[in-house]
């Protein structure tokens, strides 16, 4: 019988390493378990197709046959070339302490990295963790060492929500791996000033590799879910407003849906996917959603 890991999404739990590892595991096995896993076959085995050379490739792998009879440059694609670098850039703003339902976007966001992670790891793909913030960079790079996914589960229970976005734009330079087919998932509440996130990611889409912006927001943050007069907090600037909820509703939401209509269409003209989660959203849809996202990339 499958286990339903709802019970287990508090926050006293997901920021402890075995706590993130059980409902990581909990979430893959349960909903997952038909999932067919990579054969690791190397280079020189059994191979499933040709493509073309691209450089930087592998000289060794040259088919030098298929060089005599086509005149064109061909690798043998040996199925080790099914795995790639799976990589989680983490939004560790204070925006992200938003909670509803006692579990912040941010316990939700490690929730879903902890989980992709896991299933990456059993593909066979590396996995990193970039954790950002203008107080504290968290990074991990990628390997398929065996303990390497406690080590990213660590590192994840590590990461504390404050300050803003780093005002560095070169940073997203560092994060990349050009050598490597990767795929990248920006784990965010795209809480932005001056469409500094939005440049950010941008700046990570490479012809080689995948970007997928994972959207965090709440239900009442979507709905205006309130009554009466709330005083609303800038989780980042501290600054404050009282609001006539009946009034602004209709507004804000408006506004709301307009601003991420706008990121959206921004990003998908870039070739950058985009999904919004809310923090009610069965985790399940992110898994499904990695699987498509890798196989595309493959």
């Amino acid at each position: 019988m499958k286990q339903d890991y709802h019970q287990l999404l508090q926050a006293k739990i997901i920021n402890k390493v075995s706590g993130l590892a059980l409902i990581s595991r909990v979430i893959v096995d349960g909903y997952l378990s038909g999932l067919n896993r990579s054969r690791r076959v190397g280079a020189g085995l059994e191979f499933s197709q040709y493509r073309g050379y691209e450089p930087g490739d592998d000289l060794r792998l040259l088919d030098w046959k298929m060089l005599a009879r086509s005149g064109r440059y061909y690798l043998k694609q040996s199925e080790v070339e099914t795995h790639i670098a799976v990589k989680f850039i983490l939004d560790s703003s204070k925006s992200m302490l938003h909670k509803e339902k006692e579990i912040s976007k941010m316990d939700y966001a490690k929730v879903l990295i902890a989980s992709l992670a896991y299933l990456a790891q059993n593909q066979g793909d590396a996995v990193g963790l970039f954790a950002l913030n203008d107080k504290k960079l968290h990074s991990l790079y990628g390997t398929v060492k065996k303990q390497h996914y406690k080590r990213l589960l660590l590192e994840l229970t590590k990461v504390q929500s404050q300050g803003k976005w780093p005002k560095d734009q070169m940073a997203s330079q560092k994060l990349h791996d050009h050598s490597h087919k990767e795929l990248i998932f920006f784990v965010t509440d795209m809480y932005e000033y001056n469409a500094e996130l939005t440049e950010f990611i941008k700046r990570l889409k490479t012809v080689r590799n995948e970007v997928v912006v994972l959207q965090i927001m709440g239900s009442q943050e979507l709905e205006f879910d309130y009554q009466g007069y709330v005083i609303f907090e800038d989780l980042e600037t501290g600054s404050k407003v009282k609001v006539e909820t009946s009034t602004a509703k209709k507004q804000y939401i408006q506004a709301i849906k307009s601003q991420m209509d706008l990121v959206k269409n921004d990003l998908l003209s870039e070739g950058i996917s985009y999904e919004l989660f809310k923090l009610n959203d069965r985790i399940e849809e992110v898994l499904n959603l990695f699987l498509k996202r890798r196989n595309k990339l493959l």
